[in-house]
């Protein structure tokens, strides 16, 4: 079997952005192998997820070392997730490989983009109110675990991922933002890595014995993303990562609405509105708060010595 190197390329370019973003693994290597290089769907899943669980435990190695993950949120989220992959692998090999079948694993594909792209600007707009409304440098409180909607948020989006590949970033993240709101967000990040980790070996299991693995794909998506993902990840703190997470989020909507069956002239057309819409509402939200700025008073220069406020004068004798 010949090595794809396009395909390649294609994985690189995904894990760059992964690597900037933290997320989009399985929401953009799927469709792409679908839409540019016509393999079933099916067959895209089984060889990202199984590429996946080789390169999902770096992010999460490095955030171990840093101590932003918490571990109990990890227990009770993997507590609904694994099991919960590998009975969506089980369902997904239940349907059947008829082109029925290929379609509805096409439009879960779309509608689990879909709501991947409302997360990323649920998580953007949830992160512009945390720093808006931060009082401080303190540490965030102490994070209440909620065992059973924490092992309900992981068996949905394990379920999710068995089927589709899509949810161990995209998907989990925003439900835990909903779920812990206090969250900080690096914790965030990386215990929603670490948690990743088992479900996506889950998945990617249940699909080398009962999906439609394929090797030659597997070996491109890896050649590719590997060093993707690394260069990715080197060149995030220099990167916009707002406008990156922009991109992101249209590039998630026009993979979705590609799986649903939209036309290519109709695809350009929506993009073109959308991103001139995010373009706009970008130069609003910089133009206010560029206007806000202007607004804030003046800091009063220091002179001499540090005294009390009101003083003009230089220091005085004490008597």
């Amino acid at each position: 079997m010949d090595f794809d190197w396009t395909m390649a390329l294609g994985s690189f370019l995904v894990a760059v952005i992964v690597g900037l973003t933290g997320m989009g693994g399985g929401a953009l290597m799927t469709p792409m192998l679908v839409t540019f290089f016509g393999v079933s769907p099916l067959a895209a899943v089984s060889s990202d997820l199984v590429a996946a669980a080789v390169m999902k435990p770096v992010g999460s190695a490095v955030h171990y070392r840093q101590g932003t993950i918490n571990t109990r949120l990890v227990g009770w989220l993997c507590a609904g997730s694994v099991p919960a992959a590998f009975s969506g692998v089980l369902l997904a090999k239940a349907l059947g490989h008829g082109d029925s079948v290929e379609d509805l694993i096409s439009k879960a594909m779309g509608v689990a983009l879909m709501i991947a792209a409302g997360g990323l600007v649920l998580r953007a707009y949830l992160g512009r109110r945390g720093r808006a409304g931060s009082a401080g440098d303190g540490e965030a409180p102490e994070v209440a675990v909620r065992p059973v909607p924490t092992v309900l948020v992981g068996a949905v989006g394990g379920l999710v991922v068995g089927i589709t590949s899509v949810g161990s970033g995209s998907l989990i993240i925003v439900a835990l933002l909903a779920l812990y709101p206090t969250l900080k967000a690096n914790q965030l990040v990386g215990t929603d890595l670490l948690q990743a980790v088992p479900l996506v070996f889950a998945a990617a299991i249940g699909h080398l014995l009962f999906g439609d693995f394929r090797m030659e794909v597997t070996a491109a998506l890896l050649a590719g993303s590997i060093p993707g993902v690394y260069l990715g990840s080197r060149i995030s703190s220099r990167a916009p990562g707002g406008l990156i997470r922009r991109v992101l989020a249209l590039v998630l909507v026009a993979s979705s609405l590609k799986m649903f069956g939209v036309g290519a002239v109709p695809l350009a057309w929506t993009m073109a509105v959308l991103a001139a819409g995010t373009l706009a509402v970008s130069v609003h939200l910089r133009h206010r708060a560029r206007r806000n700025l202007d607004t804030l008073p003046s800091p009063v220069p220091a002179t001499g010595r540090a005294g009390a406020p009101g003083e003009q004068r230089g220091p005085t004798m004490a008597a």
